[in-house]
């Protein structure tokens, strides 16, 4: 990848940006324990969760949009300085989000019950705007007062949350709860936006645009991230989609134009995977060469996963089933071994890459003692012969058609897609946009295809925006815990982005919990009791 740069001039032009004040005087950093109000939360269960709630917490000095720039904390009875904190954030789309308040039924209300210091920062977005003032337009050559400012155009979102991080160390002793065991959680964008706080941490580039803002000196870094299909990498994000879904049907229906921009970006996805330098959990270099294999073993540990719990899974997705079971225990003496499937190892299931185990990368196994089959020592479902108990192999070009089935695949390009070929913006393309609300182009190749370059300020906010940048840096504090989930059936960016994030951090080091869950769509927050009860087993 190419190296990290952060240049004076692009300081400056942030710098500049961050400086203005519209909504609300600067003021010092504010936290006052006196003005908690109660509350409650009624969970579906009928329990009750009394709170002490502080919103509207500024976490800024500077604040240049008052509807977004601030949080709020929820501190559960019974909370004490030692409590974690959840830090949950609503960003969707990369659009603006408010500062929210606890669900019943996500994880902000299971944090609360579990207790959970809650913390909800609302962040600025690629929609957010303000009208400028006079003063903003003093400061801004070429704004006019009265005209709309676009506010949150990358890397505005993520300052605001790294911000709200810093708020809460400033004030640690006042606000109860443990900055050294805080956990983000986000889905999709917002995943992508928890990947980051976990993945960039204290690291310079982002320095001068926290100090302008006028946010603590205090540090960002977090214990644990939680990612729920994180749209992220933007970068190399086509390119990994188009690699994947190329050869589905509904790729081959498209025009002979669109088919050879599909091949165009799917041939550049090779070379970024060599370039990353990846590792399988048993040393071996992870290249184009194997790529596709491991994929398919993650997709297949994933179904026998889903298969073992008592799903039902049809082998018109592609799947392939051993028709043996793997041990039949002897009865009186007169039964001996059964023989085991074709290529299962003793007692076991297919296994991915090795030292992971069937639900997962090492470090995310079952409850202790439980086989992929059940108690440990017994065969499947407690011995005897089961037809389809075992997964063996994976048709990846019918399984691939499975997904296209269940929605529709994006355009090509997916998501540089605005000028190309006449394609319209996507949300991607307004993200990296300017103050005036601009759409632009922020890859190379997309660029090239509308006549465009790269300005400085759109690659380096790219790479600002992108935590694999970030991942092995050693200026960077990396969250040591991470549970990432992208479902197995979500089409919204390639299965390819969680696994690379999954596999670098692994790779790093990193405690990573990490799965393509089973026949999921695009979405979060499912399995929250596998979610806090690894989440239990890291804090302690």
């Amino acid at each position: 990848m190419k190296p990290y740069l952060f240049t004076a001039a692009f300081a400056a032009t942030i710098l500049l940006a961050c400086q203005a004040k519209v909504d609300k005087p600067a003021t010092d950093l504010q936290f006052d324990s006196s003005k908690g109000e109660p509350g409650s939360l009624t969970m579906h269960n009928g329990a009750v969760i009394n709170y002490t709630a502080y919103t509207r917490l500024y976490f800024v000095s500077n604040v240049e949009d008052s509807t977004y720039q601030y949080m709020n904390i929820y501190v559960p009875e019974g909370a004490t300085e030692q409590s974690p904190i959840f830090l949950r954030t609503n960003v969707g789309g990369y659009m603006a989000s408010q500062a929210g308040q606890p669900q019943a039924g996500d994880a902000s209300g299971r944090a609360l019950a579990e207790g959970y210091v809650l913390v909800m920062p609302g962040s600025r977005g690629r929609n957010s705007t303000i009208t400028a003032d006079e003063a903003y337009a003093q400061a801004h050559e070429g704004i006019k007062a009265g005209q709309t400012i676009y506010t949150g155009r990358a890397p505005k979102g993520l300052l605001d949350l790294k911000a709200a991080i810093r708020y809460l160390r400033l004030f640690d002793k006042e606000i109860p709860g443990n900055t050294e065991r805080i956990v983000t959680d986000g889905t999709s964008a917002g995943g992508a936006m928890s990947s980051l706080m976990g993945g960039t941490g204290n690291h310079p580039a982002y320095a001068e645009m926290l100090k302008a803002m006028g946010a603590a000196d205090e540090r960002d870094d977090v214990f644990a991230a939680v990612c729920y299909c994180p749209i992220t990498d933007l970068d190399h994000a086509d390119m990994a989609y188009e690699w994947l879904y190329k050869d589905t049907d509904s790729r081959k229906a498209l025009s002979e134009t669109k088919q050879a921009l599909s091949a165009e970006l799917a041939a550049q996805f090779p070379d970024y995977i060599n370039s990353l330098g990846l590792k399988k959990a048993d040393g071996t270099a992870l290249t184009a060469d194997n790529y596709l294999d491991y994929v398919k073993q993650i997709l297949i540990r994933s179904a026998q996963d889903a298969k073992d719990a008592g799903a039902d899974i049809a082998d018109s997705l592609g799947f392939s089933f051993s028709s043996q079971g793997g041990f039949q225990a002897p009865i009186n003496g007169g039964v001996g071994m059964g023989q085991r499937p074709q290529g299962a190892p003793d007692g076991a299931g297919p296994q991915g890459p090795q030292g992971m185990g069937p639900n997962g990368p090492q470090g995310a196994k079952g409850p202790q003692g439980m086989g992929p089959n059940g108690p440990q020592g017994m065969g499947p479902r407690g011995g005897g012969k089961r037809v389809g108990e075992y997964i063996t192999d994976l048709d990846m070009p019918k399984y691939l058609n499975y997904v296209v089935s269940t929605q529709p695949l994006k355009g090509v390009p997916s998501f540089d897609s605005y000028g190309v070929d006449g394609g319209s913006a996507s949300g991607e393309n307004g993200e990296f946009g300017d103050v005036n609300g601009s759409d632009v182009n922020f890859t190379p190749w997309a660029a090239a295809k509308t006549g465009q370059a790269l300005t400085e300020e759109i690659q380096q906010n790219v790479r600002l925006l992108n935590p694999m940048y970030f991942i092995g840096d050693a200026q960077t504090s990396v969250a040591p815990h991470w549970y990432i989930r992208h479902g197995a059936r979500d089409r919204d960016t390639s299965f390819a982005i969680s696994i690379n994030l999954a596999t670098k951090l692994q790779n790093t080091g990193k405690d990573v919990n990490f799965k393509l869950a089973w026949n999921r769509p695009h979405g979060g927050d499912y399995a929250l009791n596998e979610l806090f009860t690894w989440l239990k087993e890291i804090m302690k």
